[in-house]
């Protein structure tokens, strides 16, 4: 099993030199690469390969000298990223999507580099990270470093921080077995309501920060292009927006580890929020929650503690009646469900996240009369 380790990276003022021209010497040869796909296309209908352009690196860093100062498989690791550019775009072509065409990186657009085959060019003594061309650097180990690396990723933040990133082979611990099964309904009003009754409040990071984000916009706007005092108001603003996804990341890892804790079987909605925020009117509220977010920590948590996770179709999980499905309308102002079928009267969000333990049960094949569930409960 793979798992990542992040930490913060402190390099000298020359390393900082030497880290940011590591990357726009690989943001100058990602375009290069980019650019000969493009022209070997138009002007001989011809596809370039992966490992055409790989053994063409040779002979391109003996004309471009500078590129001799960056590692030789931090080089490698930007053909593979073109030619997953180009594949992924190729996909969307097939599939009838919107394909939009792999981006030219500008200046400060490529904020990146990797090393992919662990230790070779990279290796952690202590808290110094040894990085070849560039020399050992100061890191943060907040936590121990499990298992062996495989891939170390080097990262420039908008805000200037410079962070490493350890994909590590682990062995996987699974957590003792629980009883409990649950549904989770997320919403607006409260971020998500359980199955058992419990309900985790919205905290509305981005609300809370939303002045403070436009008085840093408004003093950006003032400034003209180009000058030292727009470069830094423009961070004041990265700083804001940073702020607001490191306390949303952490509101989604503390309660999906808490989740993946206590319960054995996990049911969610399969939302499709990439249509759901077409609607003006709800787009900023749904982007603030972070749902996908929200999701994803659970589906992988779940995986590697050995537990069920299931996401099933949110269809008709908030009008179908808990007790005895019954489905009628229930308008979005309405927070009662009361079911004119058997009378039932319980929170909307609650007979939703009944439903969905229901359907995630039912999707795995369990009985609904397993143990710990029953309708209407």
């Amino acid at each position: 099993m793979l798992k990542t380790y992040k930490y913060r990276l402190y390099p000298t003022a020359s390393q900082r030199r030497v880290m940011a021209q590591t990357l726009e010497e690989c943001r100058w040869l990602y375009n290069r690469l980019l650019e000969e796909r493009k022209l070997a296309w138009e002007e001989h209908q011809e596809s370039l390969s992966y490992f055409t352009q790989n053994r063409a690196l040779t002979s391109l860093k003996r004309k471009q000298i500078s590129l001799q100062l960056v590692h030789s498989q931090v080089l490698q690791n930007v053909v593979v990223r073109v030619d997953l550019a180009m594949k992924a775009f190729f996909r969307r072509v097939r599939a009838g999507e919107k394909p939009g065409y792999p981006r030219f990186r500008g200046q400060g657009r490529y904020d990146s580099f990797c090393y992919p085959q662990a230790p070779s060019g990279c290796k952690l003594e202590g808290d110094r990270l040894h990085l070849s061309k560039i020399g050992p650097v100061r890191v943060v180990l907040h936590r121990p470093l499990e298992g062996t690396p495989k891939t170390v990723c080097i990262r420039r933040s908008s805000t200037g921080k410079w962070y490493v990133t350890f994909s590590c082979e682990v062995e996987t611990a699974l957590l003792p077995r629980a009883g409990e099964l649950v549904g989770i309904d997320v919403g607006l009003t409260n971020f998500a309501t359980l199955s058992n009754g419990e309900q985790i409040e919205n905290p509305r990071f981005f609300r809370q920060e939303e002045k403070a984000l436009a008085r840093a916009q408004r003093r950006l706007s003032r400034e003209e292009n180009g000058t030292a005092r727009r470069r830094k108001r423009k961070k004041v603003v990265a700083r804001v927006h940073e702020r607001i996804a490191n306390r949303r990341r952490d509101f989604a890892h503390q309660h999906s580890r808490k989740i993946v804790n206590r319960f054995q079987v996990i049911a969610v909605e399969d939302l499709a929020v990439n249509r759901m925020v077409h609607n003006h009117c709800l787009a900023k509220s749904i982007h603030d929650v972070a749902w996908s977010q929200f999701t994803t920590c659970l589906s992988y948590k779940a995986e590697n503690a050995g537990r069920s996770f299931v996401a099933v179709n949110p269809a008709y999980t908030t009008q179908d009646c808990s007790r005895c499905g019954h489905r009628q309308t229930v308008p979005l102002g309405e927070r009662v469900y009361s079911c004119s079928c058997c009378g039932l009267h319980l929170d909307r969000d609650l007979n939703a996240s009944l439903n969905i333990r229901a359907l995630g049960l039912q999707s795995l094949g369990l009985a609904l009369e397993a143990p710990g569930f029953s309708r209407g409960e």
